[in-house]
C-alpha cells in the first residue's frame, strides 16, 4: 500500500508537461516565423554555394 501511496505522490512527470510546452512554443514561433527563417536559411546556403568555389 505504501508504493501505491509513493506512486501517487511522485512528481516526476512534471518534467515531462514542461518538455511538451516547450516544444509546442518552439513550434509556434517556427511557424510564426516560417518565412523569415527560409529566407535567412536560402541567403545562407547561397553564401556557402558561392564562396565554396574560392577554396
Amino acid at each position: 500500500m505504501q508504493e501505491f501511496r509513493n506512486f501517487l505522490t511522485e512528481e516526476d512527470g512534471m518534467g515531462v508537461v514542461e518538455v511538451i510546452l516547450i516544444i509546442v512554443i518552439l513550434i509556434s514561433l517556427a511557424l510564426l516565423f516560417k518565412e523569415q527563417i527560409t529566407s535567412l536559411v536560402n541567403k545562407i546556403l547561397d553564401k556557402i554555394t558561392k564562396q565554396a568555389g574560392k577554396v
